[in-house]
């Protein structure tokens, strides 16, 4: 059958008629362009229901016996956090909370142990080594031999906040996890494994490598948290993944796909999976991301944590492990690609089979698009809408930005999210009815869904599990596309339904997106939604085609214009989502200078900062974060710590060398070397760790708590000369003379990621 043939009732069938749809309603709508306005505003409106695809499962009214009861988990959170302090490390407060865990395992029959040890680990992703006094607490269920399964939760907290989700969700989870196993015959043993110093440095991870109960694990789950809220997500697996994924599958409402999985690796954040990962246990890693605002602040407390989280967490958290207690491993072998259909369901592929099938797809798109012609001009309708939206929606937020420095959005993200979404609709309108207007409905899909199967190629190349979201819809498409050719409507019914899948998959996964890249940037959202939105646009070519381009350029801009003076005027901050504003006073004891110091988003700082002098961007020696800066008086208690050398050995060109802490009232003391200084390793005796000499940047021997006060630090150097180095010292709290600053800081402001702290620095050479 010939392409003119085909073409002719093709535009016949298939696509919206101008006269199914203008027929009923008259001239008038195409005069005025209320479909098209309709069109524009129900797509905008899918964007933003999107939301709902990410929802997590509701709280159960009641849990019977055997089931996860998310609110006897939380009161047990509440009990062990009580008056919700910090609780870093090794600090009295930490010690109070791990006596509270103990006293819950004893009630449940348990007989706990703690492993108390000073110990080190290397800094994933970057030079360094940190060190504490860690006491991890162990209890086990089932067996007393064979293989185990390990679940791990950190009890300690960052010195910002008290950590209810970040642990405290994954405490809660095991506490209430064992008290159900307890009570159930096991195959295999289970070990609670409550450890500390994760937030310096996955500290009591290392420290249980050394531990000879580390020894009989073969499989972990480990719970973490950078949000209070949403869906619990598994964000990472062992390698190959074959046969975790083969156990997630027991998991109800799964949430968790292979792009992100991959994306995680590349990026420079780690758990106590990083320290664990050399064993080569069988490996489930999952967290929260919901409202990363709160994550290492304040506002990580028990009322911010949502139940429903905790809830879905603990049903996945007691499937997974019974799967793995009472059965063998899955003996699936290889990577898989996988991801969740809106939490309902998890598809999994062998990925050899993925990659055939999308170089299948790949030829049989170029195919169709070739055979109906007019492919660049769908291309450059397609590619056009990515550009041209990503364009428009980097100009607003600049412009916006300029206006409001700081991010202005952070309050309420979704008006910058529509804003985008919204620009795509605007070009892809405006490129549909210049561009695109001599093409037939049949020609722009095939065009589209061709570049949408090469762009899955692309991010095949970086993250190979990304090519999961590019298969299914496209098959979807493809199959319709060639059924056409016998029964017409089939590729409508196709298109149709791939855009649905398209939208339980893709779209699910941007609504994670929004909620992990809270910080920005945000004009990323433009091209990501366009894959979504453009398919849509697209089908409702017709509509476009009824109404001059000005009223189409109008409509859409008009909306487009609407989202953006929205996100512009929308409080930058509110209670739930509050600036990060952190307060230092910074004492450099070489010179005696003293300075203050504000960490935030860039935003300006208070009016009322003024009085305290003049405010400049600028960086301090031992942090290349940027801030604002300003002179300080002295404060008389600041005092920097020492590391004094007690014994050198030099071995050829490399030197060891023993060093004794004083920290001098601060509870951090931290030694950072030039990046040139070839510090090959650090740690204390029985925790001496390599350094990776791969990574860029200073080096960094880190050392939190009350025991790091008189400890003794080993250093191999790669060079015989001396090397100067910054020793650098911290406590909580600020001096009396902060007391103007903290109490202008905004209404809506708070420390996060770091506390508001008292820094003094020296320099010494070794």
């Amino acid at each position: 059958m010939g392409a003119a043939p085909y073409r002719k009732r093709a535009s016949k069938a298939i696509g919206f008629s101008r006269e199914y749809i203008t027929g009923a309603a008259g001239g008038s709508m195409r005069k005025t362009g209320v479909w098209v306005a309709l069109l524009c505003v129900a797509v905008i409106a899918l964007m933003a229901a999107k939301a709902l695809l990410i929802a997590v499962p509701p709280v159960r009214a009641h849990s019977s016996a055997g089931e996860f009861d998310a609110g006897r988990a939380k009161a047990r959170l509440a009990f062990i956090l009580r008056d919700q302090r910090p609780h870093p490390a090794d600090t009295a407060a930490d010690d109070q909370v791990r006596a509270r865990i103990i006293v819950l395992l004893q009630q449940m029959g348990l007989n706990p142990v703690v492993r108390d040890q000073l110990a080190c680990n290397e800094l994933y992703k970057s030079r360094g080594v940190s060190c504490a006094r860690v006491r991890n607490v162990i209890a086990t269920i089932g067996p007393q031999t064979g293989k185990a399964v390990l679940l791990n939760a950190h009890y300690d907290s960052t010195p910002v906040g008290p950590g209810a989700a970040d642990d405290g969700i994954g405490v809660a989870t095991l506490l209430e996890v064992g008290s159900i196993l307890t009570k159930q015959p096991l195959r295999r043993p289970v070990i609670l494994l409550f450890n500390e110093g994760e937030e310096l440095g996955l500290v009591g991870a290392r420290a249980f490598l050394a531990d000879p109960l580390s020894r009989s694990v073969d499989s972990l789950i480990n719970l973490e948290a950078r949000g209070v809220r949403g869906p619990v997500n598994m964000f990472e697996t062992s390698r190959p993944n074959g046969a975790p994924i083969g156990i997630f599958a027991a998991a109800e409402h799964p949430v968790a796909n292979s792009l992100s999985t991959d994306v995680y690796r590349l990026l420079p954040n780690y758990t106590d999976v990083n320290s664990f990962s050399e064993r080569g246990w069988l490996t489930l890693n999952l967290a929260p991301i919901g409202n990363e605002t709160r994550y290492h602040s304040r506002g990580d407390d028990v009322a911010a944590l949502d139940p429903a989280t905790l809830q879905h967490m603990g049903d996945q958290t007691l499937a997974l492990t019974q799967a793995l207690a009472n059965g063998e491993q899955e003996a699936t072998a290889g990577d898989r690609i996988f991801m969740d259909v809106a939490g309902r369901a998890l598809i999994t592929l062998p990925m050899t089979l993925g990659v055939t099938l999308l170089i299948a797809l790949l030829f049989g798109l170029a195919a169709v698009a070739w055979s109906r012609s007019e492919l660049i001009r769908g291309a450059a309708v397609v590619l056009g809408t990515l550009v041209g939206s990503t364009a428009v929606s980097w100009l607003a937020l600049a412009l916006i930005g300029a206006a409001r420095q700081g991010m202005f959005w952070r309050a309420q993200p979704v008006w910058a999210h529509l804003a985008a979404y919204a620009s795509v609709v605007l070009v892809a309108v405006v490129l549909l009815a210049t561009i695109g207007r001599r093409a037939e409905v049949r020609q722009l899909r095939a065009s589209f869904w061709l570049i949408t199967v090469v762009t899955g190629a692309i991010i095949g190349l970086i993250a190979p599990g990304g090519i999961i979201f590019f298969l299914f819809p496209p098959l979807l498409a493809l199959i319709g596309m060639v059924a056409a050719r016998w029964r017409a409507p089939a590729e409508r019914i196709g298109a149709v339904a791939a855009i649905v899948l398209l939208y339980l998959t893709w779209g699910a996964m941007l609504g994670l997106l929004q909620e992990l890249l809270n910080g920005g940037p945000m004009w990323i959202f433009a091209p990501l939604g366009a894959f979504l939105i453009l398919p849509i646009i697209i089908e409702a070519k017709p509509l476009i085609d009824d109404v001059r381009l000005g009223t189409s350029a109008a409509i859409a801009g008009v909306l487009a214009l609407l989202g953006w003076a929205a996100a512009a005027a929308a409080p930058a901050y509110s209670a739930d989502r509050q600036q990060r504003f952190v307060i230092e006073h910074v004492t450099d004891a070489s010179s005696g200078k003293a300075s203050w110091s504000v960490i935030n988003d860039g935003a300006p700082l208070p009016d009322a900062y003024r009085n305290a002098g003049k405010w400049t961007r600028g960086k301090l020696p031992f942090s290349e974060r940027p801030r604002w800066l300003a002179s300080a008086a002295a404060d008389p208690s600041a005092s920097a710590p020492d590391a004094r050398l007690i014994s050198q050995v030099q071995n050829g060109s490399e030197r060891s060398l023993l060093l004794r802490l004083t920290a001098n009232g601060n509870d951090r003391v931290a030694l950072i070397a030039p990046e040139d200084a070839r510090i090959r390793s650090a740690g204390v005796q029985g925790f001496v760790r390599p350094i990776d000499q791969n990574e860029s940047g200073k080096y960094l021997i880190d050392c939190f708590g009350r025991s790091c006060d008189g400890a003794v630090v080993q250093l191999t150097i790669g060079q015989t000369s001396p090397v100067e180095m910054l020793v650098v010292g911290s406590r909580a709290g600020l001096p009396p003379s902060a007391a103007p600053l903290v109490a202008a800081r905004g209404k809506f402001a708070r420390p996060q990621y770091n506390r508001d702290e008292t820094i003094a620095f020296a320099r010494i050479r070794l």
